[in-house]
């Protein structure tokens, strides 16, 4: 049965459709021309020097986090066993890469509100010992960059951004996903553009950008510029750097109707993004003192992937009750991202430690639930909403 008021729905028309049909009249099916003038368009949209489309968000985690384990720059190289500060709140994929590489995962508590970093818990979480943050714009929302920086000082942290839920959101003026060394984005069918699947990431670091390309494809030459600093110079041999393999890589590349389907979705992205800007000023303004349930409180300018719930203590009900009522009504629902990540069987395989309690995360875990933003206005959804009662 389809929900009256969806998690996520089509931004797509006549535009995208003619874009498949580019593809298919050019019997390039193969990452290619289209996917390399999405990169250089998301690229420039984003005020990014480089971006590298992958198949999906989970990808783009996948592939920044490895490209920090071969760049010759030291005081940007991982190494297994070094400690990284996640927040305990997200999805699982912007933990398991980190794992997979051997990284050490130090689990922080979030704020209630925000649902971003508790910056009290970080900044007692960061010593001399952390050699790099995860940051994480929950459901749209920056986190505050400039507290962050101010917790790092002088210290030489890696900061990897994972802005899968976030891209269009702003901090200070600035993109969200752009702030860090390396940045993912995702582009989801239900998120902010959909390219089928697909995810991206963005740097300002050529070195990383050379080996995401080599590492996106095998970990061979063959998509590196003559001049890399990967290999330095490539040979003029097509033949022999065709099946040059020089890292440790895999095959994370999009087809070639994602990057077609991007350029499009990515020229409708500003208004995609007000439209969402305008829905959560208006589930803002009629919810914010809603007797059941509160509601995130935005950092900067976010981009409202969804709009979240968190119950009140003094309620007087459950949150599987007020499940039961979002359904009847037609929406629907989820848990907040993952809820408290630690609770899951799967840590058992990861590496890791807490810092402090989890509080917070715990009682998101427990309390909250998100429910669909769009790009089209939803005052129905925010009515029924602001109407409802225990």
């Amino acid at each position: 049965m389809t929900a009256r008021f969806p998690l996520a729905t089509s931004s797509w028309d006549q535009a995208e459709q003619d874009a498949i049909q580019r593809v298919i009249a050019s019997d390039m099916y193969s990452m290619g021309p289209e996917v390399r003038a999405f990169e250089d368009e998301f690229a420039a949209f984003f005020g990014s020097k480089y971006a590298v489309m992958v198949n999906s968000g989970s990808s783009a985690n996948l592939l920044m986090t490895g490209a920090l384990f071969y760049t010759q720059n030291e005081k940007l190289r991982l190494k297994k066993g070094d400690e990284i500060i996640v927040p305990a709140v997200s999805w699982p994929t912007t933990y398991y890469p980190l794992s997979q590489y051997g990284l050490v995962q130090k689990f922080v508590d979030i704020d209630r509100a925000t649902l971003n970093y508790d910056l009290d818990a970080l900044a007692a979480a960061v010593t001399d010992n952390t050699r790099a943050i995860m940051i994480v714009n929950l459901l749209g929302n920056p986190n505050d960059f400039a507290r962050i920086q101010e917790i790092i000082g002088g210290r030489d942290i890696v900061l990897l951004e994972d802005n899968c839920e976030s891209m269009g959101a702003k901090f200070e003026g600035k993109h969200t996903g752009t702030f860090a060394h390396v940045g993912s984005f995702s582009s989801f069918f239900s998120h902010h553009i959909s390219t089928m699947e697909g995810g991206i990431v963005t740097t300002d670091d050529e070195e990383l950008y050379h080996i995401m390309l080599s590492m996106r494809s095998h970990g061979w030459t063959r998509h590196l510029p003559k001049e890399n600093r990967v290999t330095g110079t490539k040979s003029d041999n097509a033949f022999e750097e065709s099946f040059n393999f020089v890292l440790p890589g895999y095959n994370l590349r999009p087809v070639e109707m994602s990057g077609a389907i991007g350029r499009e979705q990515l020229k409708k992205l500003p208004a995609l993004i007000a439209g969402r800007r305008a829905n959560g000023a208006a589930f803002v303004e009629k919810l914010s003192n809603h007797p059941l349930f509160y509601v995130q409180e935005e950092i900067g300018e976010s981009s409202w992937f969804g709009f979240s719930m968190v119950m009140r203590p003094d309620a007087g009900m459950t949150r599987a009750e007020l499940v039961a009522k979002l359904d009847e009504l037609g929406f629907e629902n989820r848990p907040i991202v993952a809820g408290n990540f630690t609770k899951n069987p799967v840590m058992q395989h990861i590496e890791h430690e807490v810092h402090g309690a989890l509080s917070n995360a715990e009682y998101i875990d427990q309390h909250g639930l998100f429910i669909g933003n769009h790009h089209y206005p939803i005052e129905e959804a925010i009515e029924t909403l602001a109407a409802l009662r225990g």
